[in-house]
């Protein structure tokens, strides 16, 4: 599996190669190409920031506040992770038909991924030790200097982990962005790849995007390698107490409450009006098969990539070195590639080596594997880095085979890593739409599909019931994630 995720990188340095300097250089210095520049870097000037400080906000106000029902607003505040961004998109521009370009683009951005930030951030504030904000009380600081001078510096990882996650997402996410008629790099290449396949033009923007997502991997692993926070001294870390909001209660209540209502109050509304409104009839046989063709590549793609994920992340604990950290890096700069260029990858590769594999479920569920490995890794070390080894080694002096002991004891006390991975995934598979869209077998309708299909005919009624099953498929799965172990749900942020 770990090859297969060479496959992308190699694609596009191959397309790179193959393709003239004269025409290199005409497709990057056209204005196309500089709009698509600008609109990009736009989008993530504007949407980063602003979930940036939405993630930290929402993550602080759940975790280290006397918020009433701070237990529910976990759960709702982190449902969005269930509706697709191009789902998130369809209800906007149903109710506001005129928004769209960066703006529109930025508020679905918003919506759709601020939970990115704020799950790993809040998973961090909860384990906190309060020592360090008491003694800056101590010192004469005030409520705002000692969240600038003590926490955030604390959070700085997991905000910057978050927000890598989001950008990576802003870079690759297709879907909607078209229904928001905001082109990006990925709606290009899209819609030169629907016009003239596979061409120059199409793969020279996506070594673009790849050098784009790279850049910004680069960037972020600069930053890591810079911090470094670790508590000094004896003794148990301390909880902080829960800070009382007193008179600024109103806002604070004001601010998930808005998130919710926007992010997920919005587009649930807006699907039960269209179903509503289209009565019995949208309920077509096409939408039942429809949805048990995606459980099946859910199920099978999450199975795939959780059991090709073990050895990896069993490596990369157990067994650390160059090969095992290099195998790691292979699996999440491939993982940083947009689904698009992955996919454009995997149709070449199959049409020039192996013609058989073309427009195949095993294709696909290769192609699902390299693009969702990471989000197993994440959970799967996790889980891993607390599991002892002395009980597999008690476990083989009572005589029982290595593999014996492995299964009765690191794979057992590994379920919940294991669990958060396949959840991940699952979600994943049930939310793409690019990469299904590329290398779906003839006859395959997905439910984001089968959703597009019927929202870019601006058949609105019709597509309704696609994208409320994928929110219903994917409920279960994101309610799993958040009554797992902390390092878990801070997996649900990396990908």
């Amino acid at each position: 599996m770990l090859l297969a995720s060479l496959v992308p990188l190699v694609f596009v340095a191959v397309a790179a190669l193959r393709t003239p300097p004269e025409l290199l250089a005409q497709v990057l210095g056209t204005q196309r190409v500089a709009e698509l520049l600008l609109n990009t870097g736009a989008l993530l000037l504007f949407a980063l920031p602003i979930i940036g400080v939405l993630g930290v906000g929402l993550a602080w106000l759940t975790e280290r506040t006397r918020l009433p029902g701070r237990r529910v607003w976990r759960v709702l505040l982190a449902a969005p992770l269930a509706i697709p961004a191009f789902v998130n998109a369809y209800a906007w521009v149903s109710v506001v038909p005129s928004i769209g370009g960066v703006w529109g683009g930025t508020l679905v951005s918003v919506l759709s991924y601020y939970p990115l930030v704020m799950i790993p951030v809040a998973a961090t504030l909860a384990t906190l030790d309060g020592s360090f904000t008491d003694t800056a009380a101590s010192l004469g600081h005030g409520p705002w200097r000692r969240f600038f001078s003590t926490v955030l510096p604390l959070i700085r990882l997991p905000l910057a982990g978050g927000l890598l996650l989001v950008a990576l997402h802003l870079l690759s996410e297709y879907g909607a962005f078209a229904m928001m008629r905001f082109d990006t790099f990925t709606t290009a290449i899209m819609g030169q790849y629907q016009s003239t396949f596979a061409s120059e033009a199409a793969t020279t923007m996506a070594g673009v995007l790849v050098l784009a997502c790279l850049l910004i991997l680069a960037l972020d692993g600069r930053l890591r390698r810079r911090t470094a926070l670790a508590r000094v001294g004896s003794g148990s870390a301390r909880t902080a107490e829960p800070v009382r909001l007193g008179g600024w209660l109103p806002a604070a209540l004001a601010l998930p409450a808005g998130t919710v209502f926007l992010a997920v109050g919005v587009p649930i509304g807006v699907l039960v009006g269209w179903l509503i409104s289209g009565g019995a009839a949208v309920w077509t046989p096409e939408v039942v098969e429809a949805l048990l063709q995606t459980l099946g590549l859910a199920v099978l793609g999450a199975a795939v990539t959780v059991t090709a994920g073990w050895p990896v992340a069993h490596l990369v604990v157990r067994h650390p070195g160059f090969w095992s950290r290099l195998a790691e890096r292979i699996a999440y700069i491939a993982s940083a590639v947009p689904s698009i260029v992955v996919g454009l990858a995997f149709v070449v590769a199959a049409l020039d080596l192996v013609p058989p594999l073309y427009q195949t479920v095993a294709n696909l569920v290769v192609a699902y594997v390299v693009l969702l490995l990471p989000r197993v890794l994440v959970t799967l070390r996790a889980g891993l880095a607390q599991i002892p080894t002395v009980h597999e080694e008690v476990a083989r002096t009572l005589g029982r085979r290595p593999l014996a002991a492995f299964w009765s004891t690191t794979a057992r006390m590994a379920r919940p890593a294991t669990g958060a991975g396949f959840a991940l995934v699952f979600l994943g598979v049930v939310n793409e739409l690019t990469l299904t869209l590329l290398l779906a077998p003839t006859g395959t309708r997905t439910l984001a599909m089968a959703f597009w299909s019927a929202s870019s005919e601006i058949d609105y009624r019709g597509a309704a019931p696609f994208a409320l099953c994928m929110i219903v498929l994917s409920a279960p799965m994101t309610w799993l994630l958040h009554r797992l172990s902390p390092a878990a749900a801070t997996g649900a942020g990396a990908s």
